[in-house]
């Protein structure tokens, strides 16, 4: 069997015809160590062997090794082969030709340039590269998650794979996970479905992008609640959606009764609206249902961090809420188990299901049915719901030192006030004076990682309320009154009283 070197200069080969056979495997062997094909400190393969795998004779390959530890490419060490010298001639030629010509000109370069939309989504791009720590919005702490029981189910299932688990799948996801989900969120959810409504994908993302690519068209509107996700948002944008930015207040959206633009879609959080918390009313929840009916709409929601809620009773699904209601419900296990998993479902009406479910499989090609049948047999064994009860516990006790810490040292007065005791996040208010947004960019700096509440409104700044998304489920006691610390200190800096 050829290396991967083998097949390199097999095709270089076919390129530089010039020449004997060892003049032109030096120069191929060379151009792959100047390339970093092969880089510093490599062994080369042994000399019989290479002649084998690219059908030269052995001293043809002798004679290439030999040039290039002459010329200074190759260190040959007796007794341990030959390797890729650690610095090439050409490091010491490049610097002395740019002593020699200081003022050489660089050879002109070719922009490369974004689309339209490609160029207005980087414009918008929020996603952030600090996943982890004090006080990340949104972040479960994925070390407790008992990942020994999900490996010891893994790996028995891909010891005797399926093969229908190892190929394409347009089934809208593994039947076994659809089958556990619909019994789980009939009974913890409260939502209207059976095996033939429920469509995997991975991710929110994927299913905002699937519902706004196969039930809107480009230009249509669409009703977002304000402040919003920015994910949401910009998935939305590049497909070419209006985007009718919402008020929200301690009832959740506030519809407009008679719109002149009639929405097509509508993005709601009514368990938890995010970021703010807020709970969308019985009233709203009907008044979003009449409006869609009315004019033809989907309600699309989006049940974000429904399974932690800290005192009193859950609240039941909006889709649930009536029959044949006109709402495409979105769930994820990016918040419950761990956000990699890439996870998540879409519930739809019984007559969406087909055609949605062809939609998926032409756009993003169903996989990972071996995860998805083992996350089956996760939930299936009660291990799922065990650990949302642990962590609910241990999330609520997190929560409750973070707000002793805001209550100590700011005032009550500064946790907002549509906080629902739920979630992994809460929102710290600030003094309409104070740059949220430069604050956190001063506490980045120190290590500690809070969400400017203003970047999450569509509408003007000036207009956004200010504040900061205080993630504390990933953060133990200890860690978190030290974070605290830093996060009072800048605080402090910008004119912020504080009580101590």
């Amino acid at each position: 069997m050829r290396s991967l070197l083998g097949d390199h200069l097999l095709q270089r080969l076919q390129q530089d015809a010039e020449g004997t056979l060892h003049q032109r495997l030096f120069r191929c062997l060379r151009s792959a160590i100047v390339e970093g094909v092969l880089q510093p400190k490599t062994r080369l393969p042994a000399s019989r062997d290479l002649a084998g795998e690219i059908h030269v004779s052995r001293n043809t390959v002798l004679t290439a090794y030999e040039q290039l530890q002459a010329e200074g490419y190759v260190e040959a060490r007796t007794g341990h082969g030959t390797w890729v010298a650690e610095k090439l001639p050409e490091a010491f030629l490049n610097s002395q030709k740019k002593k020699a010509q200081p003022h050489l000109q660089q050879p002109l370069r070719r922009d490369y340039t974004l689309s339209n939309r490609g160029a207005s989504l980087m414009g918008y791009a929020a996603a952030s590269p600090h996943q982890w720590g004090a006080f990340v919005p949104g972040a479960p702490d994925v070390t407790e998650f008992p990942h020994h029981i999900f490996s010891r189910i893994q790996a028995r299932l891909s010891r005797e794979p399926d093969i229908n688990r190892l190929i394409y799948s347009n089934a809208g996801g593994c039947v076994e996970l659809r089958s556990a989900l619909a019994d789980y969120l009939r009974v913890a959810r409260s939502v209207q479905c059976d095996v033939d409504q429920i469509i995997i994908t991975e991710g929110i993302h994927q299913g905002i992008d699937l519902v706004s690519r196969a039930l809107s068209d480009i230009g249509d509107h669409v009703w977002i609640e304000d402040p919003a996700y920015w994910g949401m948002r910009n998935t939305l944008r590049i497909n070419g959606l209006h985007l009718r930015p919402m008020p929200v207040d301690i009832e959740g959206i506030i519809p407009e009764d008679n719109p002149k633009q009639a929405p097509k879609l509508i993005f709601v959080t009514p368990s938890h609206q995010y970021p703010l918390g807020s709970h969308l009313s019985l009233a709203r929840r009907k008044q979003l249902l009449n409006i869609a009916r009315q004019h033809g709409s989907w309600i699309i929601e989006d049940d974000y961090d429904s399974e932690f809620r800290f005192s009193g009773q859950p609240y039941p699904s909006l889709q649930g809420l009536e029959p044949e209601a006109p709402v495409i419900y979105m769930g994820t296990f990016s918040k419950t188990i761990y956000p990699a998993l890439r996870i998540g479902y879409l519930v739809v009406p019984k007559p969406l299901f087909s055609p949605l479910r062809i939609v998926a499989a032409e756009l993003y090609r169903g996989g990972h049915l071996l995860v998805q049948k083992a996350l089956a047999e996760f939930i299936r064994e009660g291990h799922y719901e065990a650990h949302i009860r642990r962590m609910r516990l241990l999330y609520g006790k997190r929560r409750s030192f973070l707000i002793d810490l805001i209550y100590r040292y700011l005032g009550k007065d500064f946790l907002h006030e549509y906080d629902e005791a739920s979630g992994l996040h809460l929102v710290m208010k600030l003094p309409t004076y104070c740059d949220d947004v430069a604050i956190a960019a001063k506490a980045l700096e120190r290590g500690v990682k809070v969400r400017p509440l203003s970047q999450y409104y569509m509408q003007s700044h000036a207009r956004a309320q200010r504040g900061l998304l205080m993630g504390f489920a990933c953060v133990d006691e200890k860690d978190m009154v030290m974070a605290f610390g830093v996060l009072l200190q800048c605080l402090r800096e910008a004119g912020v009283p504080t009580l101590n």
